[in-house]
C-alpha cells in the first residue's frame, strides 16, 4: 500500500469533511470536549483552513487524510478513522515539516496522547501549556500544549 501527498483540489471538500468530522470527534473526546464539535463545513471558515497550505494524502488512490500548515505552524492534521495506523499521519507530518521553518510550532489539545506521541517521534517537545478558548468555537475553554521541534533532530520521524 502506498501513500502519496498532493495539493488539495477544491472539488474534494466533501471528502475532507468525511475525513475531518469523525476524526475531530475522536480528538475532542480524548480532550473531554465532545460537546465542542463543529463540522468542517463550519470550522473551515471560522478557523481559516484555506489560509494555510493544504495537502491531501492518498492511500492507494483514496484521499485518506489532510494537513494544513504555514512556514511557522502545522495547524491541521486529520486522517480518516478507517485508515489509521497505516503511516498516513506520519507521511503528512513529514511532508509538512519539509516545507516549514525549523522553529515551527504545533498546538495539541491536552489529552490527545496519540498526537503527542506522533509529534514527539519527529523531535517535538512541549514548550508550554496554555489555556484559553477554542478557536472557532469560543464558548468552550481549552487547554493546549504548544510543541516545538528540538534542534539537532534528524526529522526522519524516528523516535
Amino acid at each position: 500500500m502506498m501513500t502519496t501527498i498532493r495539493a488539495y483540489q477544491s472539488e474534494e471538500f466533501g471528502r475532507l469533511c468525511q475525513i475531518h468530522d469523525p476524526a475531530r470527534r475522536r480528538e475532542l473526546a480524548l480532550a473531554g470536549l465532545s460537546e465542542a464539535f463543529l463540522p468542517l463545513k463550519v470550522a473551515a471558515g471560522r478557523e481559516g483552513l484555506f489560509e494555510y497550505q493544504l495537502y491531501v494524502a492518498e492511500y492507494d488512490g483514496v484521499a485518506a487524510g489532510f494537513v494544513a500548515f504555514t512556514e511557522e505552524e502545522l495547524a491541521w492534521l486529520y486522517v480518516d478513522v478507517q485508515f489509521t495506523r497505516r503511516g498516513i499521519g506520519r507521511a503528512l507530518v513529514a511532508y509538512a515539516l519539509a516545507h516549514m521553518n525549523p522553529e515551527a510550532v504545533i498546538e495539541v489539545l491536552a489529552g490527545n496522547e496519540p498526537a503527542l506521541a506522533l509529534y514527539r517521534s519527529f523531535g517535538f517537545e512541549i514548550t508550554k501549556t496554555v489555556t484559553g478558548v477554542m478557536p472557532g468555537n469560543e464558548r468552550f475553554g481549552v487547554t493546549c500544549h504548544v510543541m516545538q521541534r528540538q534542534y539537532g533532530h534528524s526529522g526522519a520521524g524516528c523516535p
